[in-house]
């Protein structure tokens, strides 16, 4: 789970289901700063790109669990903000979707440029990742899970 501000946590499925009516909060934010993406967890490697185009590759152990919070600081930025985060396992690579449903897959070997520590600047994405700045998600039909407006 994380803001627009580039701070985000690991958060269990179970801690984020409400009792009441009103719902529950999970992610502590403060204007203007709001939540951004949601990434489910799918392997021990985090991808969080911003919106200045640079992305940077961190393992997900330096993420804390939390319940709720603010949560720590996942990409520095000078300007701009959080645009997408991603999970993925090591051995699969990183893998996206551009905006013609194409899917692109990178080897932890072809991303080294772009492995770092959790809170690092990054470099500029990879040569054919998409302007949106998204990863995109897949879906059971085999097409990308972007709307119309861009979003996943």
């Amino acid at each position: 789970m994380t803001s627009t501000a580039g701070r985000g946590f690991v958060v269990s499925e179970d801690e984020c289901l409400a009792n009441t009516r009103k719902g529950k909060q999970v992610l502590n934010v403060k204007a203007p700063d709001e939540a951004r993406a949601l990434a489910l967890i799918e392997g021990e490697q985090v991808a969080s790109i911003g919106e200045n185009r640079k992305m940077v590759i961190f393992p997900l152990d330096e993420l804390p669990e939390m319940t709720r919070g603010a949560g720590v600081r996942l990409q520095r930025y000078k300007d701009g903000g959080l645009s997408d985060v991603k999970t993925f396992k090591a051995s699969d690579g990183l893998t996206w979707f551009d905006t013609a449903g194409r899917t692109f897959t990178l080897s932890m070997k072809e991303l080294a440029d772009w492995r770092g520590n959790r809170a690092d600047a990054g470099r500029i994405a990879p040569k054919g990742f998409p302007r949106t700045n998204k990863f995109g998600r897949s879906t059971a039909n085999g097409k990308n899970g972007e709307g119309k407006n861009g979003d996943t």
